[in-house]
């Protein structure tokens, strides 16, 4: 009896509201609302997780938004690409960046979620040498490592430098325990990354050059600068003297290092696609106009005819800028409340090349033809040269690094008969482009022999000059991958202006894929929260706009 009755009044308020409705106003609902506009610059990292999180808080707070992602190359991923080895889809090759590790949860729990196959990070190298590892100062190897993490690396390193790896794997656990704190409430998402790395207490870690902070933590000369410093520089390009401490001890955060198969661009491709954004790639942002109604106008073009290409204009609530502001090439009027600074960055040298030969030992001085070089070679500064702060450190070795990344069968014509022959493809990291002649040192090719007469071509002589029979597939491509980690104590913004929001300003912080991927989402957050503020204050007042500010 009771529930006819509530029935029955129910529907004679029913019956009340709609012969009212003629002088009744409807209730405007979050979802009656026009769609926020948000425009996103750069489908890397930072852009496509900005995209990803946007839709995510969004529809969970009901609030409709069109998300567009601008991407001037012609694909998703940024630093994160591959090219094919030999044009064979078959063997994708990492040109950026190659790996991601146990600690980083965003990419991590991405690729789980996509469904994304991951591999252990050196899956695929031969393994055919007695050490995989090799730290080479530019006149011997100051340190190998076999071919597994077992007893008898643990022995060598405790051998040779005491109680020092000990304490970095306990200083860098720490390190990353306090890093972590920022993917969470209360300190997530953060308007000031400043106040964020300061509340975590880092300051005092990015404060000091890599070299005064290990040594202020009892970490030996030796295992810095033979140990750590080979990480710093084929991470980073750049000593323990010029790197700040975090970034340091970030490299050392090696723990389940992974990749993708097939690249980890896939993982920026899958989120894209579940956010349910409009990408438009070869399509370059040239002006962002920002209005005194807090929208902002940008002006676009093909990247392929920036000079003749008709601009495209669009409006936006929003915009993100997902990469380096001063390379963008973008005009922004008026002036930003916040200009980011101007920083250098790295320029890298990336060469991926196949051929039949392998690291040579003479090229390290090695009269034993039949010992073989380690397939990873790191290097480091030999001791007693002080480069500082210098950017131009690569020292005596010349090079970063050199890693054989896998072993490819090619058919090959030879006396008139095709056969099968064995191909290794490696990776350089130079901050030059290399010679042919080092390249011919590097594998034992006997080409420049003829040419010892000609030092003049020696030294011009590229990689496009050794025969196709002793390198058969090169890729090169040069790099701003990461800025120099020079000591600082303060970060850029993540609001530059109304409406206009950054996320390279983690990069002098930790510069990575997940740092820039954590950023993404942090602006995405903080972009969220002014929208529900803004419904908030229109259903309560009405008095203010809600905008974020600064």
């Amino acid at each position: 009896m009771g529930i006819r009755i509530s029935l029955w009044a129910l529907y004679a308020l029913n019956l009340f509201y709609i012969s009212s409705s003629a002088t009744q106003q409807p209730l405007q609902t979050v979802l009656d609302a026009a769609p926020k506009r948000v425009a996103v610059i750069g489908a890397g990292a930072g852009g496509s997780f900005a995209a990803h999180e946007l839709r995510k808080l969004a529809d969970a707070s009901g609030i409709p938004v069109n998300v567009t992602v601008f991407e001037r190359a012609s694909y998703v991923g940024g630093r994160s690409t591959t090219v094919d080895a030999f044009d064979d889809p078959a063997y994708p090759i990492e040109l950026g960046a190659s790996i991601f590790v146990e600690v980083n949860q965003i990419l991590m729990n991405a690729s789980y979620d996509l469904g994304l196959f991951v591999l252990g990070a050196d899956h695929a190298r031969p393994k055919q040498t007695a050490d995989s590892i090799g730290i080479w100062d530019g006149s011997q190897f100051v340190f190998t490592m076999k071919d597994s993490s077992g007893w008898w690396n643990i022995a060598k390193l405790l051998w040779r430098y005491g109680l020092a790896p000990l304490r970095t794997q306990n200083l860098m656990k720490d390190i990353v325990g306090r890093f972590l704190r920022l993917y969470e409430e209360p300190l997530f998402p953060f308007r000031s990354l400043s106040e964020a790395a300061a509340a975590v207490d880092l300051v005092n870690v990015t404060a000091s050059p890599g070299s005064n902070f290990l040594d202020a933590n009892s970490i030996s000369e030796l295992f810095a600068r033979e140990i750590i410093q080979a990480s710093t520089r084929v991470n980073y390009g750049q000593n323990i003297a010029l790197i700040h401490g975090l970034e340091s001890m970030v490299c050392m955060a090696t723990d389940g290092a992974v990749s993708v198969h097939g690249g980890n661009w896939r993982i920026f491709d899958g989120v894209l696609k579940a956010a349910k954004t409009e990408v438009r790639l070869n399509t370059t942002v040239t002006k962002i106009a920002r209005s005194n109604e807090g929208t902002v106008r940008i002006t676009s073009k093909s990247t392929s005819d920036l000079e003749s290409a008709q601009s495209d204009e669009s409006e936006f609530d929003e915009v993100v800028i997902a990469g380096p502001l001063q390379y963008s090439g973008i005009s922004i009027s008026p002036p930003l409340e916040h200009t980011p600074d101007k920083i250098p960055y790295v320029q890298l040298h990336v060469t991926l090349l196949a051929s039949p030969h392998r690291i040579s030992s003479q090229f390290f001085g090695l009269d034993d033809k039949n010992f073989q070089p380690p397939e990873t070679i790191l290097t480091t500064l030999p001791e007693g040269l002080d480069l500082g702060t210098n950017p131009k450190g690569v020292g005596p070795s010349g090079f970063w690094s050199v890693s054989t990344l896998q072993e490819v069968p090619r058919i090959i014509m030879k006396d008139g008969q095709e056969q099968l022959e064995n191909h290794f493809v490696y990776k350089i990291f130079s901050p030059e482009r290399p010679t042919a002649d080092f390249i011919a040192k590097l594998f034992g090719i006997e080409y420049h022999r003829a040419f010892d007469s000609d030092i003049t071509f020696l030294k011009n002589s590229t990689i496009e000059d050794l025969p196709k029979s002793e390198v058969s597939w090169f890729h090169e491509k040069v790099w701003h991958p990461y800025p120099l980690m020079y000591p600082r104590v303060t970060f850029e913004e993540a609001l530059l202006a109304p409406s206009v929001w950054y996320t390279s300003g983690i990069e002098s912080f930790i510069s990575t894929m997940e740092t820039s991927a954590l950023m993404g989402r942090n602006v995405a957050a903080l972009m969220v929260q002014s929208w529900e503020r803004e419904i908030d204050e229109r259903d309560g007042q009405g008095s203010s706009s809600g905008r974020a500010e600064l």
